[in-house]
């Protein structure tokens, strides 16, 4: 008689093989007690203009650390509605409640967004937090705010799209970061539709979700004292941070803490 062209496996054969697999491929895990989908609570990670999901690369294995399920959006920029569309996608894919993190004009699509059930609350991470109406060229036109030396730097090309420079990089964007990381930043940078600037918000999600705001101090981008207003308003529970910009880089603990802190409070 011809043997099985595959035995029977031992039980030790095959627990050694799925270590193996698990080991191989960290996309197969082995059984354990989990939340169930109404309980679990996953980071919604959400860039802005001139980044992509790699902005968030020193955040996300310390909200990781802490057991939380992360996700970083890549957005598109070529307008608030494509920009939400990527959202929605990530937030469909999450078993239970999310919470929308959104640095710059990331803000700008969490506060769109962020209205529905599945949405448990709102980090924003030196960002933009439009009320019913508003687009960001319209935060912008507040003449009772210093203009931010940072616009300087940003570039039109022919396609209607927003470039920034290299040395905008570095001397305002991310202006406490090593030299040669904002170099490669403005090599890898992702342009914005500058029509996006224009896209209205329509009903503000911190009107009904509860929120937290990291205030960017340092900040040559958005005016720090926008900020504080921006989150005063949305009655966010603000911690401010000296660093730039790009503070998600340069404090990547400090904000970490602040979003494990946003989980927490909405787990209870």
């Amino acid at each position: 008689m011809t043997p099985p062209l595959f035995p029977r496996l031992s039980a030790l054969t095959i627990a050694t093989g799925l270590a193996l697999s698990s080991w191989l491929n960290p996309g197969i895990v082995a059984a354990a007690p989990a939340e169930s989908p109404g309980q679990q609570l996953s980071v919604v990670l959400v860039h802005g203009a001139w980044a992509d999901g790699s902005c968030w690369n020193d955040v996300i294995p310390l909200l990781q650390q802490k057991g939380l399920t992360v996700v970083a959006v890549q957005n598109p920029l070529s307008s608030l509605a494509d920009d939400v569309a990527a959202t929605q996608r990530a937030i469909d894919r999450q078993p239970g409640k999310v919470l929308l993190v959104g640095h710059s004009w990331g803000g700008v699509v969490v506060t769109e967004v962020g209205r529905q059930e599945k949405v448990a609350g709102l980090v924003y991470v030196a960002a933009f937090a439009p009320a019913d109406g508003e687009s960001v060229n319209d935060l912008s036109s507040n003449k009772d705010l210093p203009q931010p030396p940072g616009l300087a730097g940003i570039e039109p090309d022919a396609h209607g799209y927003l470039w920034m420079s290299a040395r905008n990089f570095g001397e305002h964007f991310a202006q406490d970061l090593a030299v040669a990381r904002t170099a490669l930043m403005a090599v890898t940078q992702k342009p914005i539709a500058a029509r996006s600037f224009g896209d209205k918000v329509s009903v503000p999600a911190w009107r009904s979700k509860p929120s937290w705001y990291v205030l960017a101090a340092q900040d040559h981008m958005i005016p720090p004292p926008a900020q504080k207003a921006m989150a005063d308003r949305a009655q966010a529970k603000l911690t401010s941070l000296e660093a730039g910009h790009a503070v998600m880089m340069s404090k990547p603990a400090e904000v970490a803490a602040v979003i494990v802190a946003a989980a927490q409070s909405l787990r209870r």
